[in-house]
C-alpha cells in the first residue's frame, strides 16, 4: 500500500477500463447509424484483432528499455483513436475500421508491460498477492464496464462511453509516467535470440487460450442457453456480472496463503476444476442452477489467472516477461476467438448445452496437451535473476 503500487493501480484501472469498455461501446456507437449493430460488431472484431497483432509485435520491444515512453504512446495513439471514432461516425465505413483497429493495436502491450512493471514494484515474496489483486481489479473491472457502457449510450450519447475511453486510456498514459523506470537485466542476445526465449513458454501460452476459450463459451452461449430454458434473457446482466464478481473473490482468496504444489501444476488443477463447473451449468436446473455453476467457475478461474502468471515468470528469464506477458495476452485472445467460432458453428447445428459441452471439451483437450508438454521438457528451470550471478 506504498505510493508507488498505490499509482500503479490508478493506471491498471485506467488502462484496464478501456480494454473491458470498447467491444460493447464500439457496438453501440453504431446502433442508430444506417450500418445498425451489424456494422458495429464488426468494428469490435476488428478492434479485438487489432490486439491480438499488437500484443506480440510491440510486446517484444519492451525488453529493450524505456517501457514507460512506449506504453505512453501506445496508450495515447489509442486515446486519440478512440476519441476519433465518435467524431468520425459519419465517414466511410474503412476509416472506421481503420481507426478501429489502432485503437485496439496501439495500446495492446500496456496489459502486459504493466504487469511486468508492478512484478518489479514490490518484492519478490509478495509477488503472488500484488497478482491476486490485480486479478480482483480487472474482474471488478470486466464487471462494472458494460453496466457503464450501456448507461451512458443510452442516457447520454451513442458515442460517450467511447469518449470515456479515450479520455481513461490518456489519463493512463500521463500517470504512467509518473511511475519509476524498471531497470531491465541485460538480455542474452538479439531479438531473434528473445523469440526463441519467448517460444519456450509456450505450455503456459496453451493455458491461457484454455481459460479464455472457457470465458467465450460462459459469455457468448449464456443467453442462448436461457432462452432454452424459457428463462428471461435479461438474467444474462446479472448473472455474468456475478460471475465477474466471483473471479475477483477467488483471486483475493488465493493471495491470501500459499497453496500447495508448484503453480504450474496449480495452474493445470484449476483448469480442470473450472472447465468441470463451466459443465455444471448445462445439468443444474433453473437460474439458480446456472448462477451456481457460473460463480464456482470464476471463483476456479481466478486462480488459473494468477498461477499462470506465476508460471511464466518462473520459466522465463526477467528481461523476457514483458513481452511474454503480451504474448500470452494475444494468445488467449486467439483462443477467446476460436472457441467464439465454435460455439457459433454447435448452436447451429445443436443446442446450447451441446455448446457449452463442447467448450468444455476444447478446453480439457488443450488442458492435455500443455500437461503432455509440460511433462515431457527436459530443460532445468531458469533461476530468478536475483539470485543468478550474470545475465540470463
Amino acid at each position: 500500500m506504498s505510493r508507488e503500487p498505490l499509482l500503479w493501480g490508478l493506471v491498471a484501472l485506467a488502462s484496464k477500463t478501456p480494454v473491458a469498455m470498447a467491444p460493447l461501446a464500439l457496438v453501440f456507437l453504431t446502433r442508430e447509424s444506417p450500418y445498425g449493430y451489424t456494422f458495429g460488431a464488426i468494428l469490435a472484431s476488428v478492434y479485438v484483432l487489432g490486439e491480438v497483432a499488437g500484443a506480440p509485435l510491440l510486446g517484444t520491444r519492451l525488453g529493450r528499455g524505456r517501457m514507460r515512453r512506449q506504453l505512453s504512446l501506445g496508450l495515447m495513439a489509442g486515446a486519440l483513436a478512440f476519441g476519433a471514432l465518435p467524431l468520425a461516425v459519419s465517414a466511410p465505413p474503412s476509416v472506421l475500421i481503420g481507426l478501429a483497429f489502432v485503437a485496439g493495436v496501439a495500446p495492446a502491450a500496456c496489459p502486459g508491460g504493466i504487469r511486468a512493471m508492478l512484478t518489479r514494484l514490490v518484492a519478490d515474496n509478495a509477488v503472488p498477492r500484488a497478482l491476486s489483486a490485480e486479478a480482483m481489479l480487472t474482474q471488478i473491472v470486466w464487471a462494472a464496464a458494460p453496466g457503464l457502457v450501456v448507461l451512458l449510450a443510452l442516457q447520454v450519447h451513442p458515442g460517450a462511453p467511447l469518449m470515456v475511453v479515450a479520455l481513461l486510456a490518456a489519463t493512463a498514459s500521463v500517470l504512467l509516467l509518473r511511475l519509476p523506470e524498471p531497470q531491465e537485466p541485460a538480455s542474452a542476445g538479439p531479438p531473434s535470440g528473445l523469440a526463441a526465449t519467448l517460444l519456450t513458454g509456450w505450455p503456459v501460452y496453451l493455458t491461457s487460450a484454455a481459460s479464455m476459450s472457457m470465458l467465450a463459451t460462459a459469455e457468448l452461449v449464456l443467453p442462448a442457453l436461457l432462452e432454452e430454458r424459457r428463462i428471461a434473457v435479461g438474467w444474462a446482466g446479472p448473472l455474468l456480472a456475478g460471475f465477474a464478481l466471483a473471479g475477483a473473490a477467488g483471486a483475493f482468496c488465493y493471495g491470501l496463503r500459499t497453496w500447495p504444489g508448484s503453480v504450474r501444476t496449480q495452474s493445470l488443477v484449476f483448469l480442470v476444476v473450472t472447465s468441470g463447473c463451466l459443465g455444471l451449468v448445462t445439468v443444474l436446473p433453473g437460474v439458480t442452477g446456472i448462477a451456481v455453476g457460473l460463480l464456482l467457475t470464476g471463483v476456479f478461474q481466478a486462480g488459473v489467472m494468477i498461477a499462470r502468471t506465476l508460471s511464466l515468470r518462473e520459466r522465463l528469464p526477467q528481461h523476457a516477461h514483458a513481452a511474454a506477458y503480451s504474448v500470452m495476452y494475444a494468445v488467449g485472445g486467439v483462443g477467446y476467438s476460436l472457441a467464439a467460432s465454435l460455439s457459433a458453428a454447435v448452436l447451429d447445428l445443436g443446442n446450447a448445452s451441446v455448446a457449452i459441452l463442447g467448450g468444455v471439451t476444447v478446453t480439457l483437450l488443450i488442458t492435455a496437451v500443455s500437461a503432455l508438454a509440460e511433462s515431457r521438457r527436459s530443460a532445468p528451470r531458469i533461476p530468478h535473476p536475483d539470485s543468478a550471478s550474470g545475465p540470463h
